[in-house]
């Protein structure tokens, strides 16, 4: 018990550590991306380094449930990385304890953190995004920092437009000033031309002072400019020289607030409780407005008048249809509309288009507020489930890195890293697609929240399970060596001299059997040819069974003379190839499972053509087999 304590709080020491760098990294990481996002509203506006930071902060932690999962990947990976890099996972499990037993204070651990984690969404992320995205409008609402260039038209100043020449950066004296104004309108607009002149800002900040030097004023005295009655004729303008004038121009240069109400009622700034409430109510409003609408389309609609309908749209019972006394009145509205005369047609005609359209104009508008009000809905829905999917992706992301981790036994920054980032953009891009196929109602919103956890949880399990049994499923070698095979680069065999022999081979009793090795294969060579029947390969499944009985009688041979201690023996045995060709791809298969997929080409013929080439190079291979008996047995025979 006391060593399995020790294992649990060196878990925990190594564990740590990694997981708060990274957690750090990641978070500096997606901050950065944010400022990138919105550096914008905040750049040229002149706002307190304190405002800043307050916007820096509650941005931190809104991001922290993005940081959070990508930390606790990378960490655990390279945890477990580090762990099996310096074979003290393997020193572990050499002593008994599995590698559940390994990760099981960490799974304490994540599971706490997804529980924070849940509460931290829950009950601070309102908080946060309220007075985040509050501060957020109430930068982009501020004024710029008058920073007039040289040569070009200034237009952030709202109603005037500011072109001067040159600038003194020392005295702060604007040359060559022309100004548009038509804060009043373009029919009344104000023109300035001026040799020089300066801006300040007035105390307050509320107003921007604007002296101009030696210049000349344009303006129409005409409030009337543009009626019809004196379109032609010439409109009067005042023209005024002076050498000093000042215009005092409405500009709110100071930070603003704005009221966090609007982002408190919105779904960004509810928990769950709240949450519920507004989806319940929203919910009953939508039913109410959806039913309003129906009975409005039924009231406005033909149907209501025929036989076989109640009042409200239900249909009417057959005994209370033959119950009715009233005569049925049958139209023939086309003979009553080529009854009319051409000009009441016509007027016929526009008013039923008029009419349409306006049907039209009033289902769209219907529409539009069913939609936006099951936008609202949809958007407090998928907040709820974001409550709870961001907890549970801390859990899945550790039970994708720790045994990953265990697997490819790879520490540091390197390959960590990017299995990480890999896989968090996977994660990131399935879990915005479910987002927005919730949000538009595409998907239930359940299902859309919920795809990420619902595709990287099957991973972890497996992943986990793999781990656990000690799998080289991500070994660069196996399937390197695999590859190999399959082109028919097979490994060099390797055997070497033994320094101590029990029993040495007899050579007399293996001559027959080599003389029977070869005889086998040049019989499996006269027979076997290199092309099969496409039929054939498939009804007997790719199996052969010969070949691989000649391959154990190679083997056996091999083991036996590997007790000898003459190097030529030794060196002659290293000649022969590793047989693997015998278990072709549809070995394993059933016949009539096979034969039915042999009938399906897409998938047939590929593996048809590549167990043909296999089968060629099992022939390459058993030739060589009969070649080197020949010489092994005339070599043991001297012996």
């Amino acid at each position: 018990m006391l060593k399995i304590k020790r294992l649990y709080t060196f878990m925990m020491q190594t564990f740590l550590p990694l997981f708060f760098m990274t957690f750090g990294i990641c978070l500096f990481i997606v901050l950065m991306q944010f400022i990138w996002r919105y550096i914008d509203d905040m750049v040229g506006k002149g706002l307190d380094m304190l405002v800043l930071g307050e916007m820096f902060l509650y941005a931190a932690l809104s991001l922290v449930p993005m940081a959070l999962p990508l930390a606790i990947l990378l960490s655990s990976l390279m945890t477990f990385g580090n762990l099996g890099e310096r074979l003290e996972l393997l020193a572990m499990k050499s002593a008994g304890v599995s590698l559940i037993h390994i990760m099981k204070p960490l799974i304490i651990l994540i599971f706490f953190v997804s529980v924070g984690a849940f509460f931290f969404q829950n009950n601070v992320m309102p908080v946060v995004q309220v007075k985040l995205y509050s501060l957020l409008y109430s930068m982009r609402q501020k004024s710029p920092e008058l920073d007039i260039p040289e040569g070009v038209f200034f237009q952030e100043i709202t109603g005037y437009n500011l072109y001067v020449r040159n600038k003194n950066t020392k005295t702060g004296l604007l040359g060559d000033l022309m100004i548009y104004d038509y804060s009043e309108g373009f029919n009344n607009a104000r023109v300035f031309v001026a040799d020089s002149g300066r801006l300040k800002t007035s105390d307050d900040k509320l107003f921007l002072v604007l002296t101009l030097y030696s210049g000349e004023s344009f303006e129409n005295v005409n409030p009337q400019a543009n009626t019809a009655a004196r379109a032609k004729e010439a409109v009067p303008y005042r023209r005024e020289t002076f050498s000093e004038k000042e215009i005092l121009i409405e500009f709110d240069g100071n930070f603003n607030r704005t009221d966090e109400s609007f982002f408190q009622n919105n779904y960004i700034g509810k928990d769950l409780e709240t949450l519920q409430t507004s989806i319940d109510s929203m919910t009953v409003r939508l039913d109410s407005i959806k039913n309003v609408n129906a009975n409005n389309v039924y009231a406005s609609s033909y149907k209501r008048s025929f036989p076989g309908y109640t009042q409200r749209g239900t249909p009417e019972t057959p005994k209370q249809i033959n119950d009715k006394t009233e005569d049925v009145l049958v139209l023939n509205y086309d003979s009553l509309y080529l009854a009319k005369t051409a000009a009441d047609q016509a007027s016929m005609l526009s008013r039923t288009k008029s009419s349409i359209e306006n049907l039209k104009s009033d289902y769209h508008f219907k529409a539009l507020s069913i939609g936006d009000e099951s936008l609202r809905l949809r958007r407090h829905i998928t907040q709820w489930h974001k409550t709870f999917a961001v907890s549970f992706a801390c859990l899945v992301f550790f039970f994708i890195g720790a045994p990953l981790g265990a697997i490819i036994r790879k520490g540091g920054l390197g390959t960590p890293v990017v299995i990480s980032v890999v896989l968090f953009i996977i994660y990131y891009v399935i879990d915005n697609m479910g987002f927005k196929m919730a949000r538009d109602g595409v998907w239930p919103a359940w299902q859309g929240m919920w795809l990420s956890s619902a595709v990287l949880t099957p991973l972890g399990i497996f992943l986990t399970y793999k781990a656990v049994n000690d799998s080289v499923i991500l070994n660069a070698d196996t399937y390197l060596n695999a590859l190999k095979s399959l082109i028919g680069r097979r490994a060099t065999r390797k055997v070497e001299r033994k320094e101590v022999i029990i029993f040495n081979p007899d050579y007399k009793a293996l001559v027959p059997r080599l003389e029977n090795l070869i005889s086998n294969c040049r019989l499996y060579i006269s027979k076997h040819k290199r092309w099969i029947s496409y039929i054939t390969y498939w009804r007997e499944g790719g199996k052969d069974a010969i070949a691989e009985h000649l391959a154990l009688e190679m083997e056996s041979i091999v083991e036996e003379l590997s007790n000898s201690d003459q190097n030529l023996v030794l060196n002659k045995l290293m000649d022969y190839p590793f047989i693997g060709g015998y278990k072709q791809l549809g070995a394993h298969l059933n016949p009539k499972l096979s034969l039915a997929i042999g009938v399906f080409f897409p998938l047939g013929l590929p593996v048809y053509f590549l167990s043909i080439y296999q089968r060629k190079l099992l022939r390459q291979d058993i030739e060589t087999v009969r070649k080197v008996s020949e010489e092994l047995k005339d070599m043991i025979s001297e012996l």
